[in-house]
């Protein structure tokens, strides 16, 4: 039954795919534990995506932990599970952050297509279009490496794992590099609540070196940049603020913006690829093979 409700699924998204304006960068953002500041980058990044005139969508992917919501200190009514539940639309659960930013409340992956049909899923394609225009959508996963999580991270461009320089944080991030790896060769690195570059550097080598060693040579593991340890950070997050809007002036503004900057030249080299997916519909395109 569900297979063939994907086949159909499927064939709908096919023949939803029009050629669109642009195609969005899904960028997936993951950690091996919680408690590294993955949300807290997420949410930032993209408020800092957005401000350099970029039209940002971020997904929360585990809507469970409630974190988004926190940081961008605004309320959730409904998700996406409503909407494929046929209980609200597109429109009525997003929640605009700034003028190129909106949240789009999500569901644990498991969850999402498990109550969908056909006809709603039509109608979920139709209304997702008004997010075609988005240049990148981000994707706040939960931490781990269970199934749904995989299945978001199988769909992104881009995956990115959040880790600190604590050594249970180092040995979860290895492990989620190592189940990504069967995935893809390319992954992103971020180094939070680090002393300085040169710690951060240190880290990711000694990282590399071993995921090298026991993943295999194909490996792509790229330092994406790192955030220093600030008490502005959690000063900002206990305020339900985002530390990039409260202290523009900091180091750690500074190092969010050099690592947008990274994803920014992916996204450049991306618009050169002819436009076929975007936006949300975008996203449960590349979601529905797993159904």
């Amino acid at each position: 039954m569900m297979n063939h409700q994907a086949k159909k699924l499927e064939e709908l998204v096919a023949s939803n795919n029009k050629n669109k304006s642009k195609k969005t960068r899904f960028v997936a953002i993951t950690s091996g534990k919680g408690g590294v500041g993955k949300s807290t980058i997420s949410s930032n990044l993209a408020y800092v995506l957005s401000q350099s005139g970029l039209n940002v969508g971020i997904f929360d992917a585990d809507i469970g932990l409630a974190n988004l919501d926190v940081m961008f200190n605004v309320k959730i009514k409904k998700n996406i599970l409503h909407v494929l539940k046929g209980e609200a639309t597109v429109s009525d659960i997003l929640i605009p952050i700034t003028r190129n930013l909106i949240l789009i409340p999500g569901e644990s992956g498991d969850e999402i297509l498990k109550y969908s049909n056909q006809a709603l899923f039509e109608r979920f394609m139709q209304e997702a279009e008004i997010l075609d225009k988005l240049d990148i959508m981000i994707i706040d996963t939960g931490a781990g490496i269970g199934e749904h999580i995989r299945m978001f991270i199988d769909a992104a461009d881009d995956v990115i794992v959040v880790t600190v320089p604590d050594p249970a944080a180092i040995t979860d991030a290895y492990a989620t590099i190592k189940t990504i790896a069967a995935l893809r060769d390319d992954i992103g690195l971020i180094m939070n609540q680090v002393k300085s570059e040169k710690e951060a550097v240190a880290v990711y080598e000694k990282i590399k070196k071993v995921a090298l060693a026991n993943i295999g040579t194909n490996l792509d593991l790229k330092l994406i940049g790192k955030i220093n340890s600030d008490i502005k950070v959690s000063s900002s997050v206990k305020q339900r603020a985002l530390f990039s809007a409260s202290y523009p002036s900091s180091g750690v503004h500074k190092d969010i913006i050099a690592i947008a900057d990274n994803i920014s030249k992916n996204l450049e080299r991306n618009m050169l690829v002819t436009p076929s997916e975007s936006g949300l519909s975008g996203l449960f395109k590349r979601l529905v093979k797993h159904f």
